[in-house]
This record gives C-alpha cells, structure tokens and sequence, in this order.
C-alpha cells in the first residue's frame, strides 16, 4: 500500500505543479487538455486495452446528448435515449456479467443434464474494466438529463470526455453529476488558501481511514477470520464482521477523503459522499449516509422512474426491492450481492411500513415523502433512539457478510460459529480491539469537534501544516503494510 501511495503522490505532485503552471503560463485550455491526457494515462496504467472502451462510451454519449437536444420528434429522442442506455448497460453487463451469465447456464445445463458444469476459456472476457460502472453511471445521467430537458447539451466536447475521465473520481467515484463538475471546467480556476488547507486536511484524513485503521483490521483480523471462521471462537468471528463494517467504512470514506481533497487541489469541488453512517436510526437514514452519490443516483434514475412511492403501498415496497436487487448486482457479479441487496430492499420496506403505521396511529399522513419525514426533528427519546442505532448497525453488518464472503455456505459458516457463543479471544489483542473501537468510534465524535479541527488546520500557519503533515506521514510509514491492500470498491 505503501508503495502505490507513494506512486500517487508522485503522479498527483506532477499533476498538481503542471496544471497550475499551465494555467499561469498558458490560460485554461492547455490546463484542460493536460488534465485529459493524464486522467486518460492514469487509468491506461491499470490496464490499456480498455482506454478506448471509456472514449469510445464516451463520445457516443455526447453526440447522442448532442442529437435528442436537437430533436423535436418524441419517438426519435425517446429512440435515442434507449440507444444510449442500451450501450452503456450492454457494456456494462458485457464486461462485468458475461462470465457471471455463462457460468450460471453452465449450472443450470448441468442441473439439467447431470453432466459436471464447465465453460471453456474461449467464452469468458477479460477482467472487468476498473471503475466501469461508476463512469458508465456517470455518463449514461448526463444523456438522461439532456432527454430530460433537466440539462443543456454541453458545447465543449473536451470538456465532457474530462468529466468522465477526471482521475480523482474515476475509478472509484464519487459519482458526480454532470450538472456538478461540467460548470467547474468551464470557469477559470482557482486555489485559495482555505481550499488548499481543507484538500491537505482531506487528503491525510483519508490515508490515515485507509493504511492506518482499514488496512491492519483486514491484514490482522478481517481476513483471517473470514476465510477460516471456524479456527475462531464466536465472539472473534463477531469481531471479524465488526471488523469488516469498520474496514470498509474506512476504506471508501478514506478513498472519497483523497478524491475529494485531490479534486481541491486542483481547483475542482466534489460533494459529499459520506456521512457517518452507522449513525443512522434506520436503513432509510443509512442510505442517506452511505455512498451518497450512489443512493441518490439509484433514486433519480431508477427507483423515481419506476414509480417511486407515487402509486400503492404494495408498489413502493416493489420499487425498493427492485432498486436494491439491481443496487446490489451493480456491486457485482455475484449472487451474494444479490442477497445483499435483497436483505436491503427487505430492511427498507420494513422501516418504510412500520414509519407508514406509527404516522396513521399518531394521525399524521400515512403517505408523506420520506425527505420530508426525514427532516422532522425525532421524536425519539435518546435510550430508544441509541437502540434504533444499535439494530440497524447489527442488521448493515449481518448485510456485510454476505457482501464480503466469497459463497453462501462460507456465510452460514460464519454465523454458525458465531452462534457457538464461545467467548476465549487470543487472537484480539488490545492493540486491534483499539483500533476496531477508534474506527467505529469516530461515527460519534460530535461533528463540531471534526469542523473545530479542520477549521484549525486551515486557519494554520504553513509552517505547522506542514509540520503536522509530517507526523502523518511518519504514522503512515509505521503504519504500512508490506503486503498492499487494494482499495475494495476497485472491484467494482
């Protein structure tokens, strides 16, 4: 890990001195172009046959944008809509669900048949390319909301293939709207101090979330105990699922942190992806809080369009199930992110119905849109709501399993053991339970004490920054793994 994030900082420090001497020397548009080209070479370095699939994906994108906005015929841009929808979701589900396919028909010929299942080379693709479905959400939104009339076609085609290849947010988002980052391109850029602070202060957040807490609990706890449960008692099988709703908290906030404090540097602001989690008081608040721009997308272009909670109870509840299922394939070919998605969409229309009964119970509208109850201040009293939160918590981590295990049977190993109830514990020395205990504690650090220490590192002298900067980095190194562990949503 080390080694890649000494890698990045050596690309991003190039980054950085090159786009703002471009646009001291040479004005905005040589600024542009070097972005592309290293936003391009930067994700040529994972794999470069796939360079021309995001360019390609891409500019089809723009023209068709370019070509509904034109067109006055309903039939021909709705045509057109489906056109660009079927690309993006035909490469998506080529590259990321054709081995998953086959292999499923291979199983059911098999069931069939009796013959052992089997799929030739021949028929499997490639690795998926990296970070294919955060640009192709990206990209397929853009032409949505042009069809929509929501956005005007963008002029600058350069522009546009740089906001899906931006390198900060290209290979594990967030992901932006195009109504977001394309006006940042068209404006002339701008540093300030206070942006610089905070992008610095992001960023050292995010590797110390990464190599400091998520890394070790996967090295020394999370791993181990996931891929044998049943050398471990129950309560360290316990804390190995603890573990891994902590490790990958820290590793996609800690991704986000970078991202976000990397797009600053260079003048470009990125929303918020993240917001203390496993705060929330029901699965309906966690999905406000997890992977922001993940959920919100989900609800614009795919849960809304189907209905929404617009039509019957019975509806809305299909709708969720629906949007959560395919949420959950998105993270992968696999039918345990299935099963993920489904225990999700089933916690949902759960919290939806019980929130549906106390309303008509206490006379209120039976039917009020979620962001409008959500913005009610809780009625709840502390004791019940500290114990909303500690049952949504135990329900996202019995979620996680089946997210981070490999097969079904490896899950029901995993809660098998757990409920042996056997409580020795050698392999959590006090050294991980701390680290397990900061993590997780960091969600109930009032959020003034983060403003409070933020606000005091950018309003610090240079000097200090830099100083502090430095114990980072020393707690960095001590902290680093031989072995590098690879951010998990690069899998996606």
């Amino acid at each position: 890990m080390l080694f890649n994030t000494l890698r990045y900082a050596e690309f991003f420090a190039a980054v950085f001195v090159g786009s703002w001497a471009l646009v001291r020397i040479a004005g905005v548009w040589p600024r542009l172009v070097f972005l592309l080209l290293v936003s391009y070479g930067f994700y040529a370095a994972w794999d470069w046959r796939y360079l021309p699939l995001i360019f390609a994906s891409s500019t089809v994108d723009f023209l068709l944008a370019r070509a509904i906005a034109r067109e006055t015929r309903p039939r021909a841009r709705r045509a057109m809509l489906i056109a660009t929808v079927a690309l993006n979701l035909g490469f998506l589900g080529f590259f990321k669900y054709w081995n998953f396919a086959i292999e499923n028909v291979a199983a059911l010929r098999a069931l069939l048949t009796g013959e052992p299942a089997s799929v030739g080379h021949a028929f499997r693709v490639l690795l998926p390319p990296v970070g294919i479905s955060f640009f192709t959400f990206e990209s397929m939104s853009y032409v949505i909301d042009v069809y929509r009339g929501e956005l005007p076609p963008h002029k600058s085609y350069l522009r546009y293939l740089l906001f899906v290849a931006f390198f900060p947010h290209l290979v594990a988002g967030p992901i932006v709207r195009p109504r977001d980052l394309l006006p940042q391109f068209e404006r002339a850029p701008s540093l300030t101090r206070e942006q610089g602070g905070e992008g610095l202060f992001l960023v050292a957040i995010g590797l110390v979330k990464k190599v400091v807490l998520s890394d070790q609990l996967a090295l020394n706890l999370v791993d181990r105990v996931f891929e044998r449960p049943e050398n471990y008692s129950a309560l360290e099988v316990l804390a190995g699922v603890y573990g891994y709703a902590a490790q990958i908290y820290c590793d996609f906030s800690g991704y986000t942190d970078i991202a976000i404090g990397s797009a600053l540097l260079l003048g470009v602001r990125f929303p918020k992806n993240f917001d203390a989690p496993y705060k929330a008081k029901n699965l309906a608040d966690f999905w406000r809080r997890w992977h922001i721009s993940l959920s919100t997308w989900l609800r614009d272009y795919l849960y809304i369009p189907l209905g929404g909670n617009r039509g019957s109870e019975l509806a809305t509840y299909r709708n969720l199930m629906i949007t959560m299922l395919l949420g959950g394939l998105w993270h992968g070919a696999s039918w345990n992110f299935v099963f993920w998605g489904f225990l999700h969409g089933l916690g949902l229309a759960v919290t939806r119905a019980f929130q549906r009964a106390v309303q008509r119970r206490g006379g209120g509208p039976a039917r009020a849109d979620d962001r409008e109850a959500a913005a009610r201040p809780s009625p709840l009293r502390f004791p019940v709501h500290a114990l909303c939160v500690l049952l949504t918590f135990h329900y996202v981590c019995l979620a996680w399993i089946f997210f981070r295990v490999p097969s079904f049977s490896q899950a029901v190993l995993i809660l098998r053991q757990i409920g042996t109830l056997t409580t020795f514990h050698p392999n959590l020395p006090p050294v991980l339970v701390a680290l397990l205990g900061i993590a997780l504690a960091s969600h109930y650090v009032p959020e003034r004490l983060y403003e409070r220490a933020r606000a005091g590192f950018i309003a610090a002298p240079a000097p200090v920054q830099g100083a502090l900067l430095f114990l980072v980095a020393i707690g960095l190194h001590e902290a680093a793994s031989a072995a590098a562990v690879p951010f998990v949503y690069f899998q996606f």
